[in-house]
Parts: C-alpha cells; sequence; structure tokens
C-alpha cells in the first residue's frame, strides 16, 4: 500500500490539521499490557534515525508503523507495545524529531519526522531542558514520548516569539523569551 504524506505544513490551516488528525487512526496502545517482554533491538538516534540489529531502517512507512506502537513509562524507557508482547526500544534523546512549525491564530502546529502533526497546548507541552548556552526544547507527543525540536524548528520558534513580544532574547524583569499556543505559555529557555 503507497503511502501518500500530508501536504506541505504551510499550505494547511488549523481546521485541516484537525481533519488529518481524526482521520488517522492510532493503535489503542495505552489499552494494551501484555505480560510477555522482550527487546526489540531496535534502537532510535538523537538525530531520529531508527535502526534493527545495528542496520537503519530506510523505509519511511515501516518508521512510522512502529512509531504507532511506541509508549515511553514514568522511568522513561521506551516501548514498543501490540497486544501480544511489549519490547524495549532503546532511545538516545526523543522518540520523535520536530522538523517544522506553523503558527495559526493561537495555536502552533509542529510536523515531527513521522509527517504526524501536534499541536502544542495543555495536552502537548513545550518543554524546555538543557542549558540557556544549549536549550533543547521538547514537545510530548502520546503515551509519554517526546519530540526534539530541531534546530531550524527552534529557530522558527524564536522569530514568533519575537515577533509576538517585540523582544530580545531576555526580558527587562529576567523571564526569558517564550510562545504561546492555545492559551499556554512555553519559555524557550531552560530556567
Amino acid at each position: 500500500m503507497p503511502y501518500d504524506p500530508p501536504p506541505d505544513l504551510a499550505s494547511l490551516g488549523l481546521a485541516d490539521i484537525a481533519a488529518l488528525a481524526d482521520a488517522r487512526k492510532l493503535p489503542p496502545v495505552e489499552l494494551w499490557h501484555p505480560e510477555r517482554l522482550g527487546d526489540s533491538e531496535m534502537r532510535i538516534a538523537a538525530d531520529g534515525r531508527w535502526f534493527h540489529q545495528g542496520g537503519e531502517i530506510t523505509r519511511p512507512a515501516m518508521v512510522r508503523a512502529f512509531s504507532t506502537l511506541l509508549r515511553a513509562d514514568a522511568e522513561g524507557q521506551h516501548w514498543l507495545v501490540t497486544p501480544a508482547e511489549k519490547l524495549s526500544i532503546a532511545v538516545e534523546d526523543a522518540a520523535f524529531q520536530a522538523v517544522d512549525v506553523k503558527q495559526d491564530g493561537d495555536a502552533l502546529i509542529f510536523r515531527l519526522n513521522t509527517d504526524e502533526f501536534v499541536i502544542a497546548g495543555p495536552e502537548h507541552p513545550l518543554i524546555a531542558r538543557g542549558s540557556v548556552e544549549s536549550p533543547a526544547i521538547y514537545l510530548a507527543v502520546r503515551h509519554g514520548t517526546q519530540a526534539r525540536i530541531n534546530r531550524s524548528t527552534w529557530g522558527q520558534l524564536v522569530e514568533i516569539a519575537l515577533a509576538a513580544d517585540k523582544t530580545t532574547a531576555h526580558k527587562p524583569d529576567g523571564e526569558t523569551i517564550a510562545v504561546s499556543s492555545l492559551g499556554q505559555r512555553f519559555p524557550l529557555m531552560p530556567a
């Protein structure tokens, strides 16, 4: 079955994104609690590439399919979950990469490296980690997994924040630069 990637993020509005999300049926991994545990022998590199037994998985459709089965526990361990088994997967940084962002009204819409769209907000917050010199921003995706905001997308977020605030990197009161989405404010620098 051929894969038709979604249209370019710049051409989509919030209603288009909502329709695409509704049309996509994700497996209910949060409902599956298999007793059989194992090792998937898979790894997600910090740059978002997937590997199995040391070889890169080069078929994007396979990566997209596996990504729908991901779940992370409270300790940060990632799992590929099916009704029959739960297999550990090594994740070097984050399970996903956020590779583009678009502001649509009060919403920030992110495109992931798996061609999914996630709207930042209360259910999908942005999380600032790292240091002021080397910030790392993450987006909560689903089932405890996160997407690392890549460098160019982080630059887009800074432009959005500066356009909204008309400020420099630090406000006079010491508050760091931030963006808003769905009524939530998210700093772009760690505290």
